[in-house]
């Protein structure tokens, strides 16, 4: 007499309890990223006074002095020169990088050069340099040309310190795309340039999205060669940040405001490319 196996009743239920398991954890994985960010947001709504108390006071006085006294209100400098420099330095980098990895993701995966293992390896060789060991160099290149405190020379810096990253993450994208595609578009009298705009970049664009944003954020961010090469006219805004730390002492108002402010392109551009970005960083991970 044969028996029939009972259905297993407690494996969706089981599976549920591991969903909401994994819910909880991601949530409050994302509480915690947040926090600070609050508490920089909370401090710079308050007073130069309220802000150094120890324990801080939550039911301090809001105001907006921390934010006037970073924008030049009270007599010092303005902070605009420095973002436009970080802006453009940031922008230009990054369609640089982009207008050059994208043919070399080309030639490393869909047309593999010979030794394409030990090209990527070469790219990302470079990364494995300390930043500050090519800092003396750098200076003394720059000083002999005539281009400390020039704001292209950031842009060219900017580029070759993010191009391997982007040609390795393009890489990984430009993979997934099907070569039928391209040969048939070859096929039709398609050429390289053609095929790069209207075949590759559309279906690549999530990659290129995830790849531009994190070279954004990469440059945006970049604090050493600024910090270093420029003075007055290329200043970049982490740069103008530094500044408000004197020997009178740290004010924690006012440092948070500038900090929360120039903080806010990169959370804009993040929140605004997300869907790219959590498509663009998932390509490949399922096949």
């Amino acid at each position: 007499m044969s028996t029939v196996a009972a259905p297993d009743r407690g494996r969706p239920r089981t599976r549920n309890r591991k969903g909401a398991g994994l819910g909880l954890v991601a949530w409050l994985a994302g509480i915690v990223f947040f926090l600070p960010i609050a508490w920089m947001a909370l401090t710079s709504l308050h007073s130069e006074e309220d802000a150094a108390t120890n324990p801080p006071s939550f039911a301090a006085a809001l105001t907006l002095d921390g934010y006037r006294e970073f924008f030049g209100a009270g007599g010092g400098a303005s902070p605009w020169p420095s973002l436009i420099n970080s802006t453009v330095a940031s922008v230009a980098s990054m369609i640089l990088v982009l207008l050059l990895a994208l043919p070399a993701a080309y030639a490393l995966s869909i047309r593999p050069v010979k030794r394409w293992t030990d090209v990527l390896f070469f790219f990302l060789s470079t990364k494995m340099l300390p930043v500050v060991a090519g800092l003396l160099p750098i200076y003394l290149f720059a000083k002999n040309a005539g281009m400390l405190d020039n704001i292209w020379l950031l842009v060219l810096l900017y580029t070759s310190m993010n191009l391997p990253i982007a040609v390795w993450m393009m890489h990984s994208f430009l993979s997934e795309i099907p070569v039928a595609v391209i040969e048939a578009a070859q096929i039709d009298g398609a050429r390289l340039p053609t095929v790069l705009a209207r075949i590759i970049a559309p279906m690549a664009m999530p990659g290129i999205a995830a790849t531009a944003l994190i070279c954004f954020i990469f440059s945006w961010n970049e604090l050493l060669f600024a910090r270093v090469l420029t003075g007055v006219v290329a200043e970049t805004a982490p740069v103008f940040l530094t500044g408000f730390i004197t020997s009178q002492g740290l004010f924690l108002a006012k440092v948070c405001a500038a900090s929360l402010v120039i903080s806010l392109p990169v959370l804009a551009a993040g929140f605004a490319a997300q869907d790219k970005l959590v498509q663009g960083l998932s390509l490949g991970a399922v096949k």
